[in-house]
């Protein structure tokens, strides 16, 4: 679980006309499996040099294909057992009501995504806890306390089929 959070945009324009080649698909795909891995034993599994291997990973952290690399902490180690997804509605759909939620929801730790979304809710919350009474506390000291909000609808987690899934090269 990461504790708190960076609230931006990670598409620009830059990199969308940056070809994606052979090399770069295969890097992509070693480093999201195994993001601790070496450049030299990287280098060897794409059968290029460690030069050639450097360059081609600086440049997509450069050209923003890759915009970090980070450790992923299992929950229930550190005591957040509890994923909940919760849906929230806005008052109105104006562009000011927009702006002044996402700037109050990202001020909280425990909410780990946050998308505005299209459909029944306006925006889908991702939030890690340790139980229900602490969602409960949570619920009521915090997320009923966000600008614009009409209705909050809560979903608990009860198995984790698929999550953080590799993008597919």
């Amino acid at each position: 679980m990461v504790i708190g959070k960076i609230c931006r945009v990670i598409m620009e324009d830059s990199f969308m006309n940056f070809e994606i080649d052979k090399i770069d698909r295969k890097l992509l795909k070693l480093m999201q499996c195994d993001g601790r891995m070496s450049n030299a034993e990287l280098a060897e599994k794409i059968n290029v040099s460690p030069a050639t291997c450097h360059r081609r990973t600086q440049r997509l952290f450069d050209e923003g294909i890759i915009t970090h690399v980070r450790a992923q902490v299992n929950p229930q180690a550190v005591g957040c057992s509890a994923l909940v997804t919760v849906g929230a509605i806005l008052e109105s759909s104006t562009p000011e009501s927009f702006e002044a939620f996402e700037q109050a929801i990202c001020k909280f730790p425990f909410v780990l995504e946050c998308y505005c979304v299209a459909g029944d809710f306006d925006y889908l919350l991702k939030v890690r806890v340790r139980d229900t009474a602490d969602f409960n506390r949570l619920h009521r000291q915090q997320l009923l306390t966000l600008p614009n909000v009409r209705q909050l609808r809560s979903f608990f987690v009860l198995k984790e089929v698929v999550e953080n899934a590799p993008l597919d090269f």
